[in-house]
């Protein structure tokens, strides 16, 4: 006899903290929910379960307003009504780091073992794309499925179309990464709600279910139906246990059954015989017409990917590996900042929060997480620097000169770094406690003698520096031991090329009074508008653009730097360019040009345009809202009135750089439009690689068939790149996750920097006047030419090495164990990308994480001075693996998959 089809119920809600309403009006509606759901399982047995969405944080908001329900969460969670984590919150993936996305696993892991196990279910319900590692990571979290609702197009098996990167049969499919990492995908091919409000009256149940039934079966591979009772801030069914038992007596051939995602995909497993597609990759949507992708997320409300930019790459690359060492110095590691530090960031990442589209209410509160996130690690990493640098070994500067002023210049990145830094160095200090009047005080700090110093390195080789005074200032101590120390001081700004700064180490300078001349060394311009250094050489043009040319590979690109305007008609989610309307562009407008550095160590170009752009979209666009016109069919133009955009550019080429940056501030004073900088490469591709999490994808020039949009934007992190085998360019960013590979027959690479819009969008009117981003802004690029290979060159080193900022400290004269050039870890890989460090609160070992770049095998060997047991594998949790065996000379060397995330622990004495 035949199994009967099985209807598999499961209770959630989908619960954005803030979106179309702030963040507080959506909590109180998550507490009257909560509460009754708990009224429900006290009282109702047939109401089996619940699916808290997948996220930890509803537990946390739900508790700081109801503390004294904590034990009766905590009853039906260790029962198993209740279903939490395993994520601390929903994140969008596109738009985090790989380790925000590995912190949010590990905490919602954390807090969920604080009430009892998390589910092991790999939830996206309603993720804007989903990146490539994700099987990876789910695998290596001990999860072996990803529940989504984007990102796929599915046929169903009667449409008889051939399987495809982007489409799968059936709503079930193997999911595989680039490691060869599989998982089981569920695709919410009829939405998460599609079992939402099931009627209890005879005659709406049977039409439903009519429905709804029929709708699952014509993507689902087995006789196991999904139905998802719930949607966005959905309130509970509470009468759903009459509602199964009505759909039972309508339907005996079938089993309807309140269920969890653990019995069905138990009941999946258990009934699949059919053959599923298997899907590889990133899931963007591609095999779509490209109007639904929510792509432009990624350029809604820029500043706030700027600031998750700072706020991620202060925390992982700066925070806690100079933490880790301060810990291997004796220093506590402090988990507990960094936990509530990375929470409090990380409730900025939902997608509908870091994508900024929501109401303008919600996305001035991020503002101030992010600040309040910073403002935990800048502490953390003043307290790490001061220890570290109390352990440098500074006794040798007293040997190159008189009154020796330490400083310390850190590089957190995994590869050995050159560039420009500048510190502010207390050159004297008088502390108010020593009696003096504020006015004696303030005459001896303004006496202080600055002339005859020179800059040194811990060899005494003298290098150029510039000198800035920044005269009396006033600051302040602040001792664990003792009361409040305010002094005045004579400050200056010390700005100088640091050479060769070993990977997660250090190098030691001293400003010392020293007679002799300051190191000689040519001048990098070598024309009035041309920039030029050992390996490139920077011409820039009248009209503000500039051509490079990279003297490795003899290659020129001509016309960067060429900023697009366009109108936007969209909303936060999607852009579109008004029918016909022509691009404007800076290409041939006259600019100002003029020197604005010219050291020994940097030259810089400054640029400015006064440049005339529409105002605004014409009055078409607000009927068009008004009347919820869907953004594609909209026929709005821009306004004939214009309005001024001034955009100040800073071109600059350092002594021993590999790129060229690029510094634009723009003061925009106009409504409903774009601004892109556009880098022609004049290169013959039909694939580019792009940064993403955890890895360097390729992606196509040329969408699918399907595509009819005419942007094919998309996303990236820390940079994109395009090369034809023989010569590359790489553009690397701070916090500009949109990029789009034109197709104009140059392969031009364009940057969003600027998009300005005036709704929200999705399901109503929802008016976001900020989201125009009125006033000024400043965004950060580099051009980095490669020889064609961007990972072997380098070029994706640098790339990554731009996101993070140098570390600098002051010091004074002391023995210590640490030399004045240091680095507590050796190891060598053109392939293998760093990607953190930190201590394991449980364990107290020391973990680092680095991730294969390359489709191809490698090799990590890992040497270290810091003693220890022994070295060992573990998973992103952080779980043991098979210990790998500690050898001679203090370190490992282990064989690295293609395209792996690879973690190792060790144990310290």
């Amino acid at each position: 006899m035949a199994n009967k089809r099985t209807a598999h119920i499961i209770s959630h809600t989908h619960w954005d903290r803030e979106w179309y309403l702030p963040y507080e009006k959506h909590h109180v509606r998550l507490v009257q929910l909560v509460d009754a759901l708990l009224d429900k399982l006290d009282g109702d047995s047939e109401f089996k379960s619940f699916y808290l969405d997948g996220q930890t944080i509803i537990l946390e908001d739900y508790l700081q307003v109801r503390p004294e329900n904590k034990e009766r969460l905590e009853k039906y969670i260790t029962e198993g009504r209740l279903l939490i984590g395993p994520w601390y919150i929903l994140q969008d993936a596109f738009l985090t780091s790989g380790e925000a996305n590995v912190r949010n696993m590990q905490i919602g892991h954390q807090d969920s073992k604080r009430y009892g196990e998390p589910s092991k279910i790999g939830y996206f319900p309603d993720t804007f794309g989903l990146v490539g590692q994700t099987p990876q990571l789910m695998l290596q979290s001990g999860i072996t499925n990803a529940f989504f609702g984007r990102g796929v197009k599915p046929t169903g098996f009667n449409n008889m179309v051939s399987d495809g990167d982007y489409e799968s049969s059936f709503s079930e499919l193997i999911w595989e990464g680039p490691d060869g990492s599989k998982v089981l995908g569920i695709l919410f091919a009829n939405w998460y709600s599609n079992g939402n409000e099931v009627p209890t009256d005879e005659t709406e149940a049977k039409e439903f279910w009519d429905k709804k039934l029929a709708d699952a079966e014509k993507y689902a591979s087995t006789d196991q139906l999904l139905f998802m009772n719930g949607c966005d801030h959905q309130p509970l069914q509470l009468d759903l246990p009459e509602a199964i038992r009505k759909a039972k007596e309508l339907y005996p051939d079938t089993e309807f059954i309140h269920s969890n995602f653990p019995d069905y995909l138990r009941a999946i497993e258990s009934a699949s015989d059919r053959e599923l597609s298997s899907v590889k990759g990133e899931l963007r949507s591609q095999r779509t017409d490209g109007w639904g992708t929510l792509v432009n997320t990624a350029s809604a409300r820029v500043y706030l990917k700027q600031m998750n930019q700072e706020g991620q790459a202060i925390l992982e690359k700066v925070a806690e590996p100079l933490a880790s060492i301060a810990h291997v110095l004796g220093q506590d590691y402090p988990h507990h900042l960094f936990t509530y530090a990375w929470k409090t960031l990380m409730q900025n990442h939902p997608h509908d929060s870091i994508c900024g589209c929501s109401v303008d209410e919600v996305h001035r509160e991020m503002v101030t997480r992010f600040d309040k996130s910073r403002h935990v690690a800048e502490s953390i990493i003043d307290d790490s620097k001061r220890i570290i640098a109390e352990a440098v070994n500074t006794a040798g500067f007293a040997e190159f000169g008189e009154d020796p002023l330490p400083l310390l210049v850190m590089n957190t990145t995994g590869w050995s770094r050159t560039g420009t830094v500048s510190i502010e160095l207390d050159a004297a200090r008088l502390y108010l406690r020593e009696g003096f009047t504020l006015e004696e005080t303030a005459q001896r700090m303004k006496d202080v003698d600055l002339s005859g110093r020179l800059l040194v390195d811990e060899q005494g080789n003298v290098l150029n520096c510039t000198v800035e005074d920044l005269g009396l200032l006033f600051g302040y101590d602040l001792p664990d031991d003792k009361f409040r120390q305010p002094y005045m001081c004579r400050k200056v700004k010390l700005t100088f090329q640091a050479e060769n700064v070993p990977a997660i180490g250090l190098r030691t300078y001293a400003w010392v009074r020293k007679a002799g001349a300051p190191a000689q060394s040519d001048s990098l311009f070598t024309g009035d508008r041309t920039m030029e250094n050992a390996m490139l050489k920077v011409n820039v043009e009248g009209d503000g653009s500039f051509t490079l040319t990279d003297k490795t590979t003899g290659r020129i690109y001509s016309d960067l730097g060429v900023y697009e305007n366009t109108g936007d008609i969209g909303n936060e989610y999607m852009y579109r360019q008004p029918d016909g309307e022509k691009t404007l562009t800076t290409k041939g407008l006259t600019a100002g040009i003029s020197v604005l550095e010219d050291t020994p160590y940097r030259a810089s170009v400054e640029v400015t345009h006064e440049w005339e752009i529409p105002a605004s979209a014409d009055d078409k666009l607000d009927e068009e809202q008004r009347a919820l016109v869907y953004y594609p069919e909209r026929t709005a133009q821009r306004s004939s009135r214009t309005v001024i955009m001034k955009i100040r550019t800073v071109i600059s080429l350092e002594q021993g750089g590999k790129g060229v940056q690029i510094e634009t501030k723009l003061d925009n004073q106009a409504k409903d439009h774009r601004v892109r900088a556009l880098f022609p490469t004049d290169l013959e591709a039909t694939v580019h690689h792009v940064d993403s999490m955890f890895e360097v994808v390729e992606r196509d020039n040329v969408p699918a068939p399907e595509w009819q949009n005419p942007s094919n934007t998309q996303h990236q992190q820390a940079f994109v790149d395009v090369s034809d085998g023989t010569a590359g360019l790489t553009v690397a960013n701070l916090g500009l996750n949109e990029y789009e590979v034109l197709r104009d027959g140059r392969n031009t690479i364009a940057i969003t920097l600027l998009r300005s819009v005036g709704e929200l969008g999705d399901w109503g009117l929802f008016p976001t006047p900020e989201a125009q981003c009125l006033g000024e802004h400043t965004v950060h690029m580099e051009l980095i030419p490669h020889t064609g290979d961007g990972m072997t060159s380098g070029a994706f080193a640098e790339a990554y090495q731009f996101q993070v900022p140098w570390t600098v400290c002051q010091s004074d004269i002391h023995e210590g164990p640490i030399a004045p050039a240091y680095t507590p870890f050796k190891w060598e890989s053109a392939e293998l990308a760093f990607s953190s460090m930190k201590m394991n609160e449980e364990s107290g070992d020391l973990m680092i994480r680095w991730y294969n770049m390359s489709k191809e095998q490698t090799e990590l060997t890992l040497s270290t001075d810091i003693p220890c047991e022994h070295f060992y594998k573990t998973t992103i949790l952080e779980e043991a693996m098979p210990p790998l065996t500690k050898n001679a000379v203090g370190g490992l060397s282990m064989v690295v998959g293609p395209c792996e995330i690879v973690t190792t622990g060790l144990r310290l004495y």
